[in-house]
């Protein structure tokens, strides 16, 4: 996608309102182009594969009768060029976090979030960014903590690298395990925001992680008791 081009959205929800209202949201905002929606996942992946309803962005919710939003999410990022996958999810949906995660997910959003927020996870997801809702960071690090994981496994090796980082990159990366956005972290270490951007993705390089979710989690278990 280059700079010029708008970002293709496609919405998935099985409540009409909830896509009647992010939809009038999306095609009144510039540089966003909502190429079609969905109210099953069944649906959404068979329009997902025709050429005029493909997507850079999807918006899916979590939890929907039959397929739900997790098993969605893989069959949607095993298709060619697939797109960044947000989950749509509620306070109540906490056991289906770390799920989303583990199939790919590239961020959540509430559902309640406002148009602001709304544009801006879209925008970031579109970059490559993970836009997790600030309400939802400290949820999904308790239940990824919390979650046993797929196998009986000996609790995960820190990544390689963690080594090479600068001590400033450390500082960022403990941060960003707070939950704290780069705005944040910028006042509080007293530097420019581009300037967190780009040692955050220094930190994402040498610890090969895919994005700022999985930095969080990182950052967690660095300071979680071995059991």
């Amino acid at each position: 996608m280059s700079g010029g081009e708008p970002v293709r959205v496609f919405l998935v929800d099985d409540q009409e309102l909830v896509r009647a209202g992010f939809e009038m949201i999306l095609r009144a905002t510039p540089g966003l182009l909502v190429t079609g929606s969905a109210g099953d996942a069944h649906t959404a992946i068979t329009r997902l594969r025709e050429p005029g309803t493909r997507a850079d962005v999807v918006l899916m919710d979590i939890r929907m009768p039959g397929l739900d939003g997790v098993a969605a999410t893989r069959q949607v990022l095993a298709l060619p060029d697939p797109p960044r996958v947000v989950m749509l999810t509620t306070f109540d949906a906490d056991h289906l976090l770390v799920a989303a995660l583990r199939a790919g997910a590239a961020g959540y959003l509430l559902k309640d979030a406002g148009p602001a927020e709304l544009v801006a996870a879209i925008r970031a997801a579109a970059a490559g960014d993970a836009p997790v809702s600030p309400r939802l960071v400290r949820r999904l690090i308790d239940s990824f903590l919390a979650a046993p994981p797929p196998e009986p496994v000996p609790r995960p090796a820190l990544p390689a690298g963690l080594d090479r980082l600068t001590a400033r990159e450390r500082e960022i990366l403990a941060a960003v395990g707070l939950g704290l956005t780069n705005t944040e972290i910028a006042a509080r270490l007293g530097v420019a925001e581009s300037t967190v951007k780009t040692h955050l993705g220094s930190v994402l390089r040498k610890l090969a992680l895919r994005d700022r979710v999985q930095a969080v989690i990182v950052a967690q278990t660095m300071h979680r008791p071995a059991p």
